[in-house]
């Protein structure tokens, strides 16, 4: 009989959580609102605990596997960094409380990271030697795959492109689907509750001037941050995930096009550009196969 094991993703928004074999087979899944304004990081340590114990009352659970928002120190499962999207987050010695209180083994990986060991794996990226991976969603994250492994860098910051400088902004300044909205909200002087991107890619389809212009200035600006990753680290493939990204019909071909004017043709011939394929059960994966290589690594 295979193992089982529990499998929570923290995002800013909401906590994704199931239980899956050791064949990386979800059999079950579900999900809660994080609340991180609200509870911060001690709450969402007490939803954690709380989702272990209910799950395990169902399965017989082998471990529990975590990717999470956040700059994380792998080995010792903490947080080092998290913006104020999850105040006081940082420092929390996550792997170490879920551990002490279930006594089952646990590993914990940054959410992106996560997403693109999954998408490596079992997804767009499958196959390839090097695999670069951003999700735009109410932020932008990147991560590096080499050779299957995550790489973390000397300090646990490697591929942040959130932090990239665009135009004297930060690429998730210019870039994530958060600011899409707002900038749409602010020029028709209406609340952000009352839009989406789903929305605004819909209206852009009809030709609504706001919207296009909107979207080409921040595929302008994805496509500055991918061109220079791109030249830095010369993938064999760039996946692209997040919620926006399930806009591909709209964003491939305008992509592709800005890219090409920035990247010279004997590299950009070379760099495949591919979305994801995992959509929001990356998380959870790419937490599992972590977990599962720790294993492997005992």
């Amino acid at each position: 009989m295979m193992k089982k094991y529990i499998c929570i993703d923290i995002g800013g928004t909401a906590i994704k959580h199931g239980v899956a074999d050791e064949g990386l087979r979800l059999l079950e899944k579900s999900e809660i609102p994080t609340k991180s304004q609200v509870d911060g990081g001690p709450g969402i340590v007490k939803k954690v605990l709380k989702l272990v114990e209910n799950w395990r009352r169902c399965y017989d659970i082998s471990g529990v596997a975590i990717s999470t928002a956040g700059m994380v120190e792998p080995k010792e499962g903490r947080i080092i960094y998290s913006c104020e999207l999850i105040p006081g987050y940082t420092g929390t010695e996550l792997k170490k409380i879920v551990e002490a209180a279930s006594g089952l083994p646990c590993a914990v990986e940054n959410d992106v990271n996560c997403a693109g060991l999954a998408e490596s794996v079992t997804g767009a990226g499958k196959g390839a030697s090097s695999c670069l991976c951003l999700t735009v969603g109410t932020g932008v994250g990147g991560c590096l795959i080499l050779n299957g492994e995550i790489y973390h860098g000397f300090s646990n910051s490697a591929c942040e492109a959130g932090y990239l400088s665009v135009g004297g902004e930060s690429l998730q300044e210019k870039a994530a689907a958060s600011v899409l909205v707002r900038k749409i909200a602010d020029l028709r002087g209406i609340s952000e509750d009352q839009l989406d991107g789903k929305q605004i890619f819909s209206e852009a389809q009809k030709g609504a001037a706001d919207c296009v212009q909107a979207i080409d200035e921040m595929v302008e600006a994805l496509s500055l941050g991918i061109a220079d990753m791109v030249y830095i680290l010369n993938p064999e493939v760039v996946v692209l995930g997040g919620g926006i990204m399930t806009q591909r019909e709209y964003l491939e071909k305008r992509l592709q096009a800005a890219l090409s004017e920035k990247i010279i043709p004997a590299v950009y011939r070379n760099t495949r550009l591919a979305f994801a394929q995992n959509g929001n059960d990356a998380g959870m994966v790419g937490a599992l196969l972590n977990l599962l290589k720790e294993e492997k690594s005992r």
